[in-house]
């Protein structure tokens, strides 16, 4: 803990420093306007400029996430894939814990259009999951086939589809049918897109492989 600042002393350089310096400034710029704004002290035209620079920030902080792992070394991170996926978990969990929140505090938002982004957010990912797939078996070093990595991989892909699916269901569902969903209805919804970001997140992590001596893909 005494050397935590050391991080700091690359950024610009290193992926790492980056990452940390970003989250550092988006969570103090995002927690001082939620503390003022809970205080009411926040001019309405100031607390909107606020915001939109915390967003920013926080789109910057997950850019800055994503070039952690883009490593040259390890082909099966080093593709467009692995930033896709950081966003598409912001714009997959973002919105549904945003609503849940939301509700809880009895303020009125635009249900349909945050619900309209994660189900789109959905599509993209299924896209994402099938091209990936497809692209592990062209990813190989001279030791190491990338599709060997994760045996169970399209199982469990399956899987965080369905449960993606089924979590955001619990939010849809009674906007179709033009009705408010209920608290309970959307922290289960909640709970399941979070498992099923937790499973990609896990094969994410299991393809990890390293170039070798050789690699084509």
């Amino acid at each position: 803990p005494m050397r935590a600042f050391n991080s700091l002393n690359r950024v610009g350089a290193s992926a790492l420093s980056n990452e940390i310096a970003a989250g550092s400034v988006f969570f103090a710029v995002g927690g001082i306007w939620w503390l003022v704004a809970v205080l009411g002290k926040m001019p309405p035209v100031l607390g909107k400029v606020w915001l939109l620079i915390s967003m920013a920030l926080g789109v910057a902080f997950i850019w800055a996430m994503t070039l952690v792992y883009q490593i040259d070394t390890v082909p099966t991170w080093y593709n467009g894939y692995t930033t896709l996926a950081f966003f598409l978990t912001a714009f997959l969990c973002g919105p549904v814990f945003a609503a849940l929140l939301l509700r809880i505090a009895r303020v009125p938002f635009c249900s349909v259009t945050f619900a309209s982004i994660s189900g789109l957010a959905l599509v993209v990912c299924v896209t994402v999951i099938v091209l990936q797939g497809l692209s592990l078996s062209t990813i190989h070093s001279s030791v190491q086939q990338a599709s060997h990595l994760a045996p169970d991989y399209g199982m469990l892909q399956v899987w965080r589809i369905v449960l993606l699916a089924a979590g955001l269901g619990c939010w849809l569902c009674p906007l179709i049918r033009r009705r408010e969903p209920h608290t309970v209805g959307l922290l289960l919804g909640v709970v399941l897109v979070l498992a099923g970001e937790i499973i990609g997140r896990g094969l994410f992590y299991g393809l990890h492989m390293t170039v070798g001596m050789a690699v084509a893909g």
